[in-house]
C-alpha cells in the first residue's frame, strides 16, 4: 500500500509502498479515505527538536482523518448497539491512552500520562490503510461527509476549548484564527455570545473567521485589540479568551484586554517559555486553564451532536477547508499548509 513515511532522522517525507498493516485481536483497520494536515507534521517534516525528541523513524505520519472499517479484530465487539462492522464510516481520536494510569482510572483518559499518539509514537493514517485500537474508533452519521469526517480531530480541540467556559450571553475575545482558531469561532458563534472578536497576523484568516461568525476582526500587525473593545461598545473588557496562537505578544494583549473575573482557555503552544502578568492575574481574579487534545469522549459526543443539529454549523466548520490535494501531491499539501494563509488542507487518500 501506499504510505507516508519518515524513513530515517532528518528532514523530508517519503511516498513509498510499505505492507498492510494487519489488526490485532482489540484493533481495526480502516480504509483511509481523507486525512487533514496538522502542524505536528509539518514539525514532523521539517525534523525541528521536538521531532528528533519525539519520533523513531520509520514511521507513517498522520493523524487526522476519515475513512471506512475493512477488517476488524476477534476480540472487538460486534453487538447492535455500540459493536463496530465492516463498511462503517469512521473519524479516529488520535491518542491512544494506557488505560491503566490515575487518570485512565478516574475516567480522565484525556490526561493519560502515557498517551501514544497517532502518527508520532505509532504509525499513523498518512495511507492507505492504518489499524488503530477499536476504543478509538468514533462512527460517524450519514450526513457527515468524508472532508468534514477528516477534521474531527482538530475540531475536537476547538469545541474542547471554546465549552471549557460558558460563552451565552459573554463577549469572547479568540486571539489565533488559524484552522482551529476559525473553527472555534464557528462554535461560540452557535452556542449564542453577545460579540466574538477574532485577532491574527493574516487578513486571509480572518476574513474565513468573518464568515464563520465573528462581530470583529483585528489584524494585530496593524491595530490593537482595544480599538475593537471600544467599537463595540465594550467598557469592562472580555469575559471569555480563546488563546489558539502559542504567542507571548497575543497571551499579553489578551490579559490587559480581559474583564475582571474573566476566563482564559490556553490552547496555543508556545515554543519558548513567556512571561505572564502575575499581578494582573491575580488582582484581576482571571482563571487560566490549559487545554490538550479532546475529552474522551464527551468533547465526541458534543461536537458531533452540535453539527446534527445545525446546518449552518456544518457549513461553517466545512469552509474552513479551504485546499484538497490527491495524495500523490503530498508535497504541495504540506506547502499549502506551511505558507500560512489559508485554512484547512485534506490529502484524498481514495
Amino acid at each position: 500500500m501506499r504510505a507516508l513515511v519518515k524513513t530515517s532522522a532528518g528532514p523530508g517525507l517519503e511516498l513509498i509502498d510499505v505492507p498492510e498493516p494487519v489488526p490485532g485481536p482489540d484493533e481495526v483497520k480502516i480504509r483511509v479515505l481523507r486525512a487533514g494536515l496538522c502542524g505536528t507534521d509539518l514539525h514532523i517534516q521539517s525534523w525541528d527538536d521536538w521531532a528528533a525528541e519525539m519520533l523513531r523513524p520509520p514511521l507513517i505520519v498522520g493523524h487526522e482523518f476519515y475513512g471506512e472499517i475493512v477488517e476488524i479484530g476477534d476480540a472487538v465487539p460486534t453487538d447492535d448497539r455500540y459493536g463496530l462492522r465492516v463498511g462503517q464510516r469512521v473519524s479516529v481520536e488520535g491518542h491512544v491512552v494506557c488505560g491503566t494510569c490515575r487518570n485512565c482510572r478516574a475516567g480522565r483518559r484525556h490526561m493519560c500520562v502515557g498517551t501514544s499518539n497517532l502518527g508520532v509514537n505509532r504509525d499513523g493514517a498518512f495511507a492507505d490503510y492504518v489499524v488503530v485500537p477499536h476504543t478509538n474508533v468514533w462512527v460517524q452519521p450519514d450526513l457527515i461527509d468524508p472532508d468534514l469526517g477528516a477534521i474531527f480531530d482538530p475540531l475536537g480541540n476547538a469545541v474542547h476549548t471554546a465549552l471549557s467556559f460558558p460563552l451565552a450571553g459573554e463577549d469572547v475575545l479568540i486571539t489565533g484564527a488559524g484552522p482551529i482558531g476559525i473553527m472555534a469561532t464557528a462554535i461560540a458563534r452557535h452556542v449564542g455570545p453577545r460579540h466574538v472578536v477574532v485577532t491574527d497576523v493574516s487578513d486571509a484568516r480572518l476574513a474565513l473567521a468573518q464568515e464563520c461568525g465573528a462581530d470583529r476582526v483585528v489584524n494585530v500587525t496593524r491595530e490593537r485589540i482595544a480599538a475593537a473593545q471600544s467599537e463595540l461598545g465594550m467598557v469592562e473588557g472580555f469575559d471569555v479568551a480563546l488563546e489558539m496562537s502559542g504567542s507571548p505578544s497575543a497571551v499579553a494583549e489578551l490579559i490587559e484586554n480581559c474583564n475582571h473575573g474573566a476566563k482564559v482557555a490556553l490552547l496555543g503552544l508556545p515554543s519558548d517559555p513567556f512571561e505572564i502578568d502575575g499581578a494582573k492575574v491575580i488582582t484581576h481574579m482571571l482563571t487560566l486553564k490549559g487545554i490538550y487534545g479532546r475529552e474522551m469522549y464527551d468533547t465526541w459526543y458534543k461536537m458531533t451532536f452540535m453539527l446534527q443539529t445545525s446546518e449552518v454549523l456544518r457549513d461553517r466548520i466545512r469552509s474552513v477547508i479551504t485546499d484538497r490535494f490527491p495524495a500523490e501531491r503530498w508535497e504541495d499539501a504540506f506547502a499549502a499548509a506551511r505558507s500560512g494563509e489559508g485554512g484547512k488542507v485534506i490529502m484524498d487518500w481514495s
